[in-house]
């Protein structure tokens, strides 16, 4: 067999359709993970939250992720790579559904229930769809490959931002003072009215998220295979694979790095609003939220300024000067306050666009039959999203929201000693080749 190009170009273009499908899924969870950054601010107001407390969104849906990470990718080797991703749109679109029964009944915890579903849905998602980019062609480009997809995510986050800023926060914020003077009545309409806002947007995302797996249902995907261990049986499910994965030290490195950068992302994110309301006193949520979406705009433009230095730029290297430029970012938002705070937190996402992806292919290196297993544990890594919030939400209680910026700064420097310890680990090649067969 020569380089394998004329083999790969056909069936490519055959599986156009799928791979556009599996393009999509980054949209899709991109919408849903940023809702949340709107749900905070407007579950804060609905049921009058501290800030600890209002990050319980994030640790709601990331314990999703990291409870079903494991089944997804054991779900993935028994049925496949498609009937994960059906199972994952179902989830998610139950989960929407849920937002209307936890309105009527104006609870909490029956919101954080069904955020947890949905994250159950993309945990099926994630789990399938990054690994599929890194097989996906040749392994030499499996970062810029799923950088490349990735992009299209803060796609997704930043619809997910406009419609929550425009469906779903009402734009009434009223000072502690003004609602100490509202009697019982007024001020239970407005709890209520607070907290039915988020309903319609959520019916309508889980039907269409149920329809796109009626599509991805209906549509023949290829069969992929991380490598020829992956046909000879369970190997890498049992209690050997684990062990063998234990002693990939890089791998484990990445995991690491991918908990303390999800939670950096997560925090940031979850607590610009809140943020700007406070370096830029006066500012209303709404404006609040257009900064978040300036902010997921520099994500995207990142990703995609990523790709193209990773051209020439080694990847590991690359995520080392950004997450790097991250640690000084976040202590100007954390020291600096007012306008330049605000500009530099905006900026971090910039930086940090590059850093899941690229943790994730390069964490992968090398693993062969272990991806799907390996995928599974980056997937559950992402529990630093439920973590790393609820410390910001406490660190800001006690001593302020831009105090609070310290801790994603701690989370980046995390990412670029991996980064570091990238340059000396062995290159190696990735085993993982892409089958593409006919499937009935």
């Amino acid at each position: 067999m020569s380089d394998g190009h004329p083999h790969h170009q056909a069936p490519q273009r055959k599986w156009v359709i799928p791979i556009a499908l599996i393009v999509s899924l980054f949209f899709l969870w991109g919408v849903a993970n940023n809702l949340n950054d709107v749900l905070i601010a407007q579950f804060r107001k609905a049921f009058d939250l501290k800030d600890w407390q209002s990050g319980l969104v994030q640790s709601a849906f990331y314990l999703g992720y990291f409870f079903c990470a494991m089944p997804a990718a054991l779900f993935a080797r028994r049925y496949g790579y498609k009937a994960a991703i059906v199972l994952g749109l179902a989830l998610y679109g139950v989960g929407a559904l849920l937002f209307y029964p936890a309105a009527e009944l104006r609870a909490y915890s029956a919101f954080l229930g069904a955020l947890f579903v949905i994250a159950s849905g993309l945990a099926f998602l994630e789990t399938s769809a990054n690994p599929i980019m890194t097989v996906l062609g040749d392994p030499s480009g499996a970062e810029r490959r799923l950088n490349l997809a990735q992009a299209f995510n803060p796609l997704g986050a930043i619809t997910g931002v406009l419609v929550g800023r425009e469906f779903i926060l009402s734009g009434v914020e009223y000072t502690p003072d003004q609602l100490a003077a509202l009697d019982a009545t007024a001020l239970a309409r407005f709890r209520d009215t607070e907290a039915m806002a988020a309903q319609s947007s959520y019916l309508v995302l889980g039907v269409l998220v149920l329809l796109w797996a009626l599509l991805v249902f209906a549509v023949r995907f290829p069969t992929l295979s991380d490598g020829v261990e992956e046909d000879a049986g369970d190997t890498a499910a049992n209690s050997g694979g684990f062990r063998r994965l234990l002693r990939h030290r890089h791998f484990l490195y990445g995991v690491v790095a991918q908990f303390f950068y999800v939670g950096a992302q997560v925090g940031v994110w979850s607590f610009l609003i809140r943020y700007s309301q406070h370096a830029v006193p006066g500012t209303g949520e709404k404006t609040a939220a257009a900064y978040l979406t300036l902010s997921l705009a520099a994500f995207m433009a990142g990703r995609f300024a990523g790709t193209a230095l990773m051209g020439r730029v080694p990847a590991e290297r690359l995520m080392g000067l950004f997450a790097g430029i991250n640690v000084v970012l976040c202590l100007v938002g954390a020291f600096g306050g007012g306008w330049l705070g605000l500009g530099a937190m905006i900026a971090t996402s910039f930086f940090m666009s590059i850093m899941f992806p690229t943790i994730f292919a390069l964490s992968l290196r090398g693993l062969g039959p272990l991806t799907k297993l390996g995928s599974s544990w980056l997937v559950m890594a992402i529990i630093g999203g439920a973590a790393v919030p609820v410390v910001m939400g406490r660190v800001s209680d006690m001593a302020g929201i831009a105090v609070a910026m310290v801790v994603p700064a701690v989370c980046f420097a995390v990412v670029g000693a991996f980064s570091l310890a990238g340059r000396s680990a062995p290159a190696g090649e990735r085993e993982a080749r892409l089958k593409a067969v006919a499937t009935h």
